[in-house]
Formats: structure tokens, sequence, C-alpha cells
């Protein structure tokens, strides 16, 4: 006789819950005791306070601990789109470049859902997972690391130690730049006053750790990780240009001030070096790392894919942005400078990324190689004004310019004589109806010029405006 799976999965589900739940319940420890729900310390709030808020600081240092607490969090996010798209210059060849027809519409809504736990004085652990984006629809886990902001070791040294340190361990946002701080994030989109990110996303989880380092309005940053999005100890190979193709870890550099110089002003400004030699004939994810997608839908794509079919939605959740597709090796600089005085804010970036595209596969696994290295570069400049209504800051406008140029990734149907250029300039406007309520809207106009006539985005534009609301505690 058979067993029955589905009783077994059953009986194994209320094991591994139930076990850890009746542990928890005959625990007479001081910490289970002491176990409650709250706010963790050394945290970053999910609503309007967690707006401008960069590596999570030290302010809590001095704050007495009162035992374990968890927390769960979420993000829930709607959009309507009204865009429009052309591509007038691009060679339609039998219809291979035609565009994937869009209309005025309700976009996919997106969900996320935070765990925040403090394990003890000073130590922090955080789970988030995707209830829902573009590109999944089911439920899956982004990552999670646990952080020390104290240690649990007695001595004067290790206090001092960690009262400019923080260790961070797990898989997590890598500390590239300061844009990730203030990027749209799947259901997650409270901290950006504007619809998506940049053209080029510098975002992407990897598994590592690294250290903070911060005094007296300084900081500094060295993080090591995997190279990676996933864990690829087992499936990397060897070509004739990468003949070695091994892994090597990604090294990421980053140095700053941030000070609010008084009551109303605050300045910061930071550099970032991500490095990474080879990784081993896989992707490298810097720009590709965004696993929900971007919040234009379907803008700029093509209807049908290399095998003739129409491409299934999941299949083209980057809409509107650029991956540079740097594979093998990557180098990448980013400079930011932020000031905010009183309601007025000024966020500006320079990105310049440099790397090859190695071994790739286009098609039914047609082989070619992208050995030359290439150079992607990357400007934006956004103005923000906050106002009061009732309460502090609850309304908003926005403006942003972003700009990318360089040379494309060199594929069989795709060659490139000089640089593309793609540009986007975003107004946006924003009520806070809580501090965890928000209504945004943005009219975009977006142009791709010097593109290949080969290309489906060759004499491309996309404008119109999309209207999100979203909910974060």
């Amino acid at each position: 006789m058979k067993p029955n799976r589905t009783k077994l999965s059953r009986a194994a589900l209320l094991m591994m819950v139930g076990l850890p739940l009746a542990t928890f319940a005959q625990d007479t420890t001081k910490d289970s005791k002491d176990f409650s729900y709250g706010k963790p310390s050394f945290w970053r709030s999910y609503d309007q306070k967690g707006i401008n808020v960069f590596e999570t600081g030290k302010q809590d240092y001095n704050k007495p601990y009162d035992g374990m607490k968890i927390r769960f969090g979420a993000s829930f996010t709607q959009q309507f789109q009204n865009l429009k798209h052309k591509n007038p210059d691009a060679q339609d060849n039998q219809g291979v470049n035609k565009l994937y027809p869009i209309s005025d519409a309700f976009m996919t809504a997106q969900a996320n859902l935070f765990l925040d736990a403090q394990l003890a004085d000073g130590i922090r652990l955080n789970v988030t997972s995707y209830l829902s984006s573009r590109h999944h629809n089911e439920t899956w886990v982004k990552g999670g690391y646990i952080q020390f902001d104290k240690l649990p070791f007695k001595g004067k040294i290790w206090d001092d130690i960690m009262k400019v340190t923080t260790i961070k361990i797990g898989e997590y946002d890598v500390n590239y730049g300061d844009q990730h701080f203030r990027r749209s994030d799947g259901g997650h989109v409270l901290y950006n006053a504007f619809m998506d990110n940049y053209i080029m996303d510098a975002f992407t989880t990897e598994i590592g750790g690294d250290i903070t380092v911060q005094k007296n309005g300084l900081f500094g940053v060295l993080g090591i990780t995997g190279g990676t999005l996933k864990g690829y100890a087992d499936s990397v190979w060897q070509n004739t240009v990468n003949p070695k193709g091994q892994l090597q870890p990604s090294i990421i550099l980053k140095a700053g001030f941030d000070k609010q110089v008084n009551e109303d002003l605050r300045v910061r400004v930071s550099g970032s070096w991500y490095h990474n030699g080879n990784t081993g004939n896989k992707w490298n994810t810097l720009y590709w790392g965004d696993r929900t997608g971007s919040n234009y839908q379907n803008v700029m794509e093509k209807w049908k894919g290399a095998d003739g079919n129409v491409q299934a939605l999941t299949a083209i959740p980057w809409s509107g942005r650029l991956n540079p597709q740097f594979s093998q090796r990557v180098d990448a600089f980013m400079l930011n400078g932020f000031l905010k005085y009183k309601g007025f804010e000024f966020f500006g970036t320079y990105e310049t990324a440099s790397g090859c595209s190695g071994t790739t596969y286009s098609g039914a696994n047609t082989k070619f190689t992208d050995s030359v290295k290439r150079t992607m570069n990357q400007y934006a400049v956004e103005g923000i004004y906050r106002f009061s209504i009732g309460r502090p800051e609850n309304l908003f406008i926005g403006a942003r310019y972003n700009s990318v140029s360089g040379k494309l990734a060199n594929t069989p149907t795709i060659t490139y004589n000089g640089d593309i250029t793609v540009n986007r300039v975003a107004l946006s406007a924003g009520w806070f109806l809580t501090k965890n309520v928000l209504l945004k809207g943005e009219l975009v106009n977006q142009q791709y010029k010097n593109f290949p006539a080969a290309d489906w985005r060759s004499g491309g534009k996309f404008n119109g405006y999309v209207i999100e609301a979203t909910i974060g505690f």
C-alpha cells in the first residue's frame, strides 16, 4: 500500500511548526518570558519614517534591552498605467520588432512580507519574502540576514569597537551606492518619490557579509560576497574565452560623509566601488538583480520572442530599464550626493561601469561570445520638495532626469557603432494620507537614441502617466 503523500506532507508541516511552538511554550528561560511583539533596535521603518534613511546608525546603542522581540510588516502596491510606446526607426522584418500591445489598465498587484526579530541585545534578524510581483506571481523568499550592532562578549574593547561598527551577514542588498536605499522593491515602493528606479538599476542580493564603521559623520563599508544572486557551486563551466570559469568573490568598498549640520540642513556624500573578476561564465546580476520587475509594464518590449511565440509577461518584467549584460567581470563606481534643507531635497548620481559578457546563449541555444570590454555611464539628478498640510511633510512634488549611454552587448543580430543613449524625464507628486498610506502619480517621457536599426528599440519612445497607491508598515 502506497503512503498518502498529502497526509505525510501535512504531518511534516505540523511537526515543523508545532514542535518549535511547543518547545517555546515550555521554555522558562528569561529570554522566552521577555519575548514580545515590537519594533527591533537598529532598524529602518517601512513607513514614512524610513525615508532618507541610509545605513542604520548607532543611535540605539545605549537603548536599554528589554528582551527578544518579533515584528511582522508588509507592503502592498497597486498601479494604474496609461503609457504609449513606439519604435519608428526599427527594421520590422516580418514583424520581429513589433512592440507588445499595451492598454490603459491596472498592473499586477505586488506585495512584500517582512519579518524582523530582535534576537538579543544589538542582534537583529531580517527575512523578506515577495508575496506577489511581476516576475513571480507566487510567494518566494527574497533573502535574509543577521545584523550585529553589539556582540555577546564582555569587555571594554568589544564595547568600544561596536559603538562604531555594524556587521551584517546573509543574503541581502549589497551596499553599493546610495540609490538602492531610495528605490522601489516589489510591493515596497514607499521610499521612492518616483514610479520606478534608474534606467540602469544597480541592485542585487548576494550571499556574504559587510562591516560598516561610522563615527562623527564619517563612514566606511567593506563587503565581500559570493558574486552572484544565487549559489552556483555546482554549475559553473569553462569556455575558450574564460577557460578557468572559476567564481571569484565580489568586493564592495564604500566611504562617505553624512552630517546633520543643523536643524534645517543635512549633507551626505558617498563613493562606492563594486568589483568582480570572474563570475564563472554566469550572469553578474548587479544590474539585473531585481527579481520583481519594473513599474512600467511591457513598455518597449517585443511582442514575440526569438522562438516566434508571444512573450510571457513574467519573462519581460524589467520594462523601461537597460541591462548592460556584464557577465564574466564587472567594475562599477558610483558617486552620490544628498542634501536636505528644510523641505527641499536634492539627490544626484554619477556612475560608470565596465565589463564584458563572456559566453551566453541566444534563441535556440545559439552560442556567441562578447569578450570585448565595454563601458556604460549613467547620471541622474532629482529634486523633491516636501511640505506639510495637517501632518509633517505629508505632500511632495518632484522632478528627475536620468540618462544612460554606452555600448550595447554584441550579439549575432545586433552590432554597435558608437554609444547608444537612453534618457528619461519624470515629474511626480504624492500624498501621505497617513505615515503608512501613500498615493502618488508620475508623468514620464523616455527616449532611445542611436540604437541600431535591427534593434527593436531603435528610435523608441514611451510616455504617459502612472498612478500608484501603496501601504507600508
